[in-house]
């Protein structure tokens, strides 16, 4: 089934169309044709109010979208790489990918590990693993330092002996949907070009910024600087593996051979390949292709909240449901959590959001907004994991009641004001972001296993127990 247009429908005193989801056409300017007076359906046995369900829904997603269809909103699958946004400098190819999708789980990679028991027993997969819907499982990343997976991510800790472990003070953001995020982090700090291309000078030899001096874009500058923000290294050890070499031959046939194994080509690969990971499974990406009943019609009314009343769609848009803005919501940062976290201070810059890097005041708690799908995989949110549920953050923006009491009220977002939704609008909005927005078959992009035939994504005693892979 094709969506097609859909009229209006007015809160009170409806003058119904006749018209047949099945078959509606478009007339030149995408209005319905006017068939009568009394609402219709030719379409199996959906009653009236199902029907009249589907006709609001997509009504407010071809108003909000910018073709006016339902396109727009959805992500392309993995092997569709003409549909994948791609940096000018980083063609997608499958054999690119293949190589990025080995490097992101390889746990050889880890080579300076905290303690000699630690080395080569980590990944880029340790703390964005699709079992936690490709981010932390744990309410920080730990990295380098850590032991232990359990099921999800959920009971990995850091080793009793380390003072000093590869953790950030921030959420660990997902790398799902990573290729509509034209720059990454929080703060947007990685990638050269859109929101940073006047941001150049900040781009110092001496800093992790250096990277964005490549010219490529967020995903890329990203995983090139990961490697060594993580330590994590190429060496002539992994080539000499010989499958390795031979998937680096095929992905990088254009770089001459002295300089083809290196950090940045893992970098690229790597990228290239999250760049492939899109929740294209979700219900709601089957829906806005056409299938009406991907969604159930609790789902259905959350989706007309999130675009309607909630407001949520005016940051929350496009196929990821995300955005290049940096809005300033209040939210408490990672020291303000009552577990016990790790490298976190109150002066942290981190906890100013984009101001953290851009220096500019009036960027001060500004915090990059978020793709939602697969966000029930892990239950911790906002840049500091101030919350435990979705349905928290949903009545927190509902309330619009800033919980950081650092932030002066001049420096929340205008945006952030209470919305008004009752608590059976907060109900189906919950159910439509938890339900709808997850793709469950986040497996298919791990690899069986890895050219090194070591575990992954953690390759420490109690991970490799937890996971019985030995």
């Amino acid at each position: 089934m094709s969506w097609f247009c859909s009229p209006t429908l007015h809160q009170v005193g409806l003058l119904f169309l006749r018209v047949n989801l099945c078959t509606m056409t478009y007339t030149k300017t995408g209005l319905c044709l006017l068939l009568g007076v009394i609402l219709q359906s030719s379409c199996t046995n959906k009653d009236n109010s199902y029907q009249l369900i589907d006709i609001e829904l997509v009504s407010l997603l071809k108003a909000q979208s910018p073709s006016g269809n339902l396109s727009y909103f959805e992500l392309p699958s993995s092997t569709d790489l003409n549909k994948i946004p791609q940096d000018p400098k980083n063609t997608l190819t499958t054999s690119k990918i293949a190589l990025g999708g080995f490097l992101f789980h390889e746990t050889t990679l880890g080579t300076e590990g905290k303690e000699p028991a630690l080395k080569q027993t980590y990944s880029c997969a340790t703390c964005h693993h699709y079992d936690a819907g490709f981010q932390s499982g744990t309410l920080q990343g730990y990295g380098d330092g850590g032991t232990g997976f359990g099921v999800n991510g959920e009971l990995r800790v850091i080793k009793s002996n380390i003072s000093n472990p590869d953790v950030q003070s921030l959420r660990t953001l997902s790398v799902l949907n990573g290729a509509f995020q034209t720059n990454q982090m929080w703060n947007g700090q990685f990638g050269s070009t859109y929101v940073n291309a006047n941001t150049k000078s900040l781009w110092t030899e001496t800093s992790i910024l250096k990277y964005n001096n490549l010219g490529f874009e967020g995903l890329e500058t990203r995983s090139i600087a990961g490697l060594e923000m993580h330590r994590m290294k190429m060496t002539d050890d992994i080539i000499k593996m010989g499958a390795y070499k031979n998937l680096f031959d095929d992905a990088f046939q254009n770089i001459p051979e002295n300089i083809r194994y290196t950090n940045e080509t893992a970098g690229l690969a790597i990228a290239a390949y999250l760049r492939t990971i899109t929740a294209s499974e979700a219900p709601f990406q089957k829906y806005v292709q056409g299938n009406i009943d991907a969604m159930n019609e609790s789902e259905k009314q959350g989706a007309i909240v999130f675009f309607g009343k909630g407001q949520c769609s005016s940051c929350h848009t496009g196929p990821a449901l995300n955005s290049m803005q940096f809005n300033a919501l209040g939210m408490n940062d990672m020291i303000d959590c009552p577990e016990p976290t790790f490298n976190t201070i109150q002066n942290d810059p981190s906890n100013l959001g984009r101001g953290g890097f851009t220096k500019n005041p009036s960027d001060n708690y500004k915090f990059k907004v978020p793709q939602l799908y697969n966000l029930a995989d892990s239950p911790f949110y906002g840049h500091g994991s101030s919350f435990r549920t979705i349905k928290e953050v949903i009545k927190y923006k509902n309330m619009a009641v800033p919980q950081n009491k650092n932030i002066l009220k001049n420096q929340i977002d205008p945006i952030f004001k209470p919305i008004g939704l009752t608590p059976e609008e907060i109900n189906t909005l919950t159910a439509f972001i938890t339900q709808a927005l997850y793709d469950p078959k986040l497996r298919r992009f791990v690899p069986q296993k890895l050219p090194s035939g070591l575990c992954f994504p953690n390759a420490d005693l109690q991970s490799r127990r937890d996971m019985n892979c030995f």
